[in-house]
This record gives C-alpha cells, sequence and structure tokens, in this order.
C-alpha cells in the first residue's frame, strides 16, 4: 500500500514539474524579457548602393507607368514572406518574439536573413528547389542515381554560400562516382541503361542545361527550327547537347571519353551525322582548352554570359516572390525587352562574384518586396497592373510543403530548425510527405500558379494532419497549452494568430476570439483553442502569401 502511495506521489510530483515547466516555457515565449533578442544587422555600404539602384529602376517604371505603389509591409509580414520562401514554413512563435526585441537602428530585413541564413533549414529548403530545376523529381536509374546526396551537397554548398558558378560549373563537369561525387548526380540521372545508347542522355541534359542555367527553352527547337520568332534554330540544340557526348559512364563512374561522340539526324535527313560542340551564341566566350564538359561550364558562367545571371536572377526572384519576373521562369527573351529592374539585378549579381545570399538580400531589400500586398483602404484596393507593375506584393498561393509547414510549426512555440529533436524532426519529414502527396505536389512546374481545388480544402477541413495538429495534446500542440496556461484570453489569441498567420489580431478579431475562451472550465477552454487554430488553418489569408 505504501509504495502503491509512493508511486502515485511520484507521478503528481512528474506532472507538477511537467505543468510548471510549461507554464515558464509559454511565459518565456509570449514575451518574456528573458527571450533573447534577434541579433541586430544592418545592410552593407555595397548593398545600399545596389538597392538604391534597383529602386530607381522600379520607381521609373511606376512613374511612366502613373502607378502609386502600395505601402511599406509590415515587418512581421516581411519576415513571413522571407521564412516561407526560404525554410518552406512561418516563422514560430519564439522566432517572432525575439525578432520583436530587435535592438532599434537595426535593419529588420537585413537581420532576419541572417537569422534564416545560419539555420540548416535554408540551405535544405533550397537546395531541394534548386534540385527540382537541376535534376527534376523522378527516381531516376536505379542504382547509379541518388538524388538524397545531390540535394545533400546542394545544401553543403548553399551553407558554405559557395559562389552560384562554381556550384554550377561542378554540376556540369564533374566527374567520379554518384556517392563519393554527388554533383556527378545531374549527369547520371540522364543515363539510359538498355538499348544501344547506353550512357548519359546527351538530349535530355542539354534541355536541363539551357532551361536551369540559361533560361532558355532551347529543347523547343531539338525537332525543326523555331517556327515563330527564327530565333534558334535545329542545330543550336544538338550543337549543345554534343557538348555532353564524350561523357561516358564506367566502373569509376562519370567519366570524359574522348572517342565518344554525339550523332543526330536533322529534320529532312535520313542518316544520323556527328554534331560538333557549338554554343548557341556568344561564341567569343567559350574556351579553346579543357574537355568538352568544361568548356561548357565556363562558357555557362563567365561573367559576360548574360543569360546564365538573367537565369538566376529570375529564379531567385520567383523563389521570394513566388512567381519570376520574366514568365515562365525557363523562358527568358536572349535580346529582351525585359521588365524594370532585371538588368539592374543582373549587373548587382555578376558585380557580386555570382553571390547567391547577396542577390537575395537585394531583392529582399528592394521596394516591390518591402511593399504591402493590400492599399490600406478599402475604397481603393490594389489593381491588377499595380501588382504586374510589382508595385504591390503580388498575393500567390503557398506551395503543399510550405502549408504542411506552416501547420506543423504552428503546433510548437519553438523553431523546428537544425537543433530540433530528432524525434520533431523524423515526424515533420514523415508528416510533410504525406500531406503534399495528399495535396497534390506541383513537381518540376516549380512557379505555375494553380488555383486551389475543392480535394485541397477538405484536406485542411478534415485532414488527419490538421486534426492531430490541432486537436486536444498538452505535449505535442500548442493550441492546448496556450488554452491553458496563458494570463488572459487577449494572449492566447495573440499567441494563435502570430502562430499561424504571423500577425496580432484586429481589435475586432481579438474581442471576439477571446470571448470563445472566456469563463470556460479548462476542458472547454482547450475545445474552444483547438476551434480556433483550426478556424485560422482555414482561413483564406493561411494559405496565400501575402
Amino acid at each position: 500500500m505504501t509504495s502503491q502511495f509512493s508511486r502515485i506521489l511520484i507521478r503528481l510530483g512528474a506532472l507538477l514539474v511537467l505543468v510548471i515547466a510549461a507554464i515558464i516555457t509559454l511565459t518565456w515565449y509570449l514575451g518574456s524579457e528573458d527571450l533573447a533578442p534577434l541579433p541586430s544587422a544592418e545592410a552593407s555600404d555595397s548593398l545600399k548602393e545596389s538597392t538604391a539602384r534597383l529602386n530607381a529602376a522600379f520607381e521609373t517604371s511606376w512613374k511612366a507607368l502613373e502607378l502609386e505603389s502600395a505601402p511599406q509591409a509590415l515587418d512581421h509580414t516581411i519576415a513571413r514572406r522571407l521564412s516561407l520562401a526560404l525554410t518552406g514554413a512561418a516563422p514560430s512563435l519564439e522566432e517572432l518574439r525575439r525578432f520583436e526585441k530587435l535592438a532599434e537602428g537595426g535593419d529588420p530585413t537585413q537581420s532576419w536573413l541572417n537569422h534564416l541564413f545560419a539555420d540548416q533549414r535554408y540551405t535544405n529548403y533550397v537546395a531541394e528547389r534548386f534540385a527540382r530545376a537541376f535534376v527534376g523529381v523522378g527516381p531516376g536509374p536505379f542504382i547509379i542515381y541518388r538524388r538524397r546526396r545531390m540535394v545533400n551537397w546542394l545544401s553543403e554548398q548553399l551553407a558554405m554560400n559557395r559562389p552560384y558558378d562554381e556550384l554550377v560549373s561542378d554540376l556540369i563537369a564533374s566527374e567520379g562516382t554518384w556517392t563519393t561525387n554527388p554533383e556527378t548526380n545531374f549527369i547520371t540521372v540522364s543515363v539510359i541503361q538498355d538499348g544501344d545508347n547506353k550512357g548519359p542522355d546527351e538530349v535530355k541534359l542539354a534541355a536541363r542545361t539551357s532551361r536551369a542555367f540559361l533560361g532558355i527553352s532551347l529543347d523547343c527547337v531539338q525537332c525543326h527550327d523555331d517556327k515563330f520568332g527564327d530565333r534558334w534554330k535545329q542545330e543550336d540544340f544538338h550543337e549543345l547537347a554534343a557538348f555532353y557526348g564524350q561523357a561516358d559512364m564506367t566502373i569509376s563512374g562519370v567519366r570524359e571519353k574522348s572517342e565518344k561522340n554525339y550523332e543526330t539526324a536533322y529534320k529532312g535527313k535520313k542518316d544520323p551525322s556527328v554534331v560538333e560542340p557549338g554554343v548557341p551564341f556568344s561564341e567569343e566566350l567559350k574556351p579553346e582548352d579543357g574537355s568538352r564538359r568544361k568548356q561548357l561550364a565556363e562558357w555557362i558562367t563567365n561573367g559576360n554570359n548574360r543569360a546564365f545571371a538573367r537565369a538566376t536572377v529570375n529564379r531567385a526572384w520567383a523563389l521570394l516572390f513566388g512567381r519570376p519576373l520574366v514568365d515562365p521562369v525557363d523562358d527568358i527573351p536572349l535580346e529582351g525587352p525585359y521588365p524594370a529592374g532585371f538588368e539592374t539585378l543582373t549587373d548587382e549579381f555578376v558585380k557580386s562574384g555570382h553571390d547567391f545570399r547577396y542577390l537575395l538580400r537585394l531583392i529582399a531589400a528592394s521596394a516591390p518586396f518591402q511593399r504591402a500586398s493590400d492599399s490600406g483602404n478599402p475604397d481603393k484596393p490594389v489593381t491588377v497592373e499595380q501588382e504586374a507593375a510589382w508595385a504591390a506584393f503580388p498575393v500567390t498561393p503557398l506551395r503543399p510543403e510550405q502549408v504542411a509547414g506552416s501547420i506543423i510549426q504552428s503546433a510548437s512555440f519553438r523553431a523546428l530548425d537544425g537543433d530540433a529533436h530528432i524525434i520533431d524532426k523524423l515526424r515533420r519529414f514523415g508528416e510533410t510527405n504525406d500531406f503534399v502527396k495528399r495535396y497534390g505536389d506541383q513537381g518540376e512546374n516549380e512557379f505555375q500558379e494553380e488555383s486551389g481545388t475543392i480535394p485541397q480544402r477538405l484536406l485542411l477541413m478534415n485532414g488527419k494532419l490538421v486534426g492531430e495538429r490541432t486537436g486536444e495534446n498538452p505535449v505535442m500542440n500548442s493550441s492546448t497549452r496556450v488554452a491553458h496556461y496563458s494570463s488572459s484570453e487577449k494572449q492566447a489569441v495573440d499567441a494563435a494568430f502570430l502562430a499561424l498567420l504571423t500577425r496580432l489580431p484586429t481589435p475586432e478579431e481579438s474581442d471576439h476570439f477571446a470571448a470563445s475562451l472566456e469563463k470556460k472550465n479548462p476542458k472547454a477552454k482547450a475545445r474552444a483553442s483547438a476551434d480556433l487554430y483550426w478556424a485560422l488553418i482555414n482561413s483564406t489569408e493561411f494559405s496565400w502569401n501575402r
């Protein structure tokens, strides 16, 4: 009897410790002075000068179009945009509270970017976005293709902030095995394993190269000359493919085989002929020495090859805004015309030494990214013309993994970053994959805007992930802990809005939802808090980047 009583006391004591810890932790996250502020940062002089030149280009355009720009967006809104674009999830409550304590005089955008660049979520997420453009999402050939290894390699390069031109050069010209040299997976993903043409597929590689690294859809002239602009010829595509003609698969991985040649039968010709490698433009930039793939890599990444810089700028812009400056993202006119700011961004990216982080900093600091998505005046809403000219931030639907990531993050006060427990990481990985499969993966159509579907709405309303992450669970879900341990109903509502929408509620919203939590017993209060989280997840605002 005594031992049973002791066990009960131990369990009660453990429960009391958990409750006290929850109260202390929650109070800390909801605004305690003990929470360390986010380290303050300022834009460098060179970034300020680049931003001034870029903004001048946009302001000139807006003036010519007689467009008024939208007001400045709130700092919380900027932080949400950047977190969604660079980590695939909205910020955590802990991160926002630290952000709010930023020292006066610090640049909120650059301080937040410093925070994200130091986070493994940034490198992993952007690496996956790159991989979709470079190698797609398919499984690839058996054994000799390791997509995960390549994504990890890209993540490592981003963590080092390696110059983007060097990264791309390695992908194109690398040799070795797909495990020891993960960058070779750019080549091995194309390998044909059966038939007479075993080995890397030059056609697939040329198509990927032109779209991902030059922003040109040369594969459209694979079978015939350009029927419309008459700019590209069938020879342009196949001469580009010929650079990969000597790539070979051996027992030691990807190697160059000098006796190999690329052959094709041009339209109107019965028999195939050997095709010598050639670049589709700016031939003066092509080096004469080195293997064919090294020559191609050097030509593509040459500082004077504006197509390479433009392609990178367009993809970085699309990453942050959800839509590219030039649409489609991989079909940029070689001679223009170009939208406002495009050539300025290209100049600045080249001058930075192809520094991808600098490019992101510049776009995030620009007037278009800093604009609100609404006018602030109900009688004068933002127009289609303003969005098209980037005079207002264009509202875009979140990608499936961003929706899942934001739902999962909202259930935790702490950021689910590289320091999170392995169990939290594994659970997040499994839940995200399951949700994306059901919600619909966009695959390689990275920036193809699609309207929400009925199944997607039903998944948010009745799906497993939303049910588990908003349900009554004091261990796993912030909705329950907020209900039980907040010092007031208003504080609970504030926490819910910050966790899910990255903003504080309006006075009307605060009063309405606080009333639903008021004067309820703990069980009913937890259910009301879960309902609040569910309602915010199912709001239109949650699924769109504003």
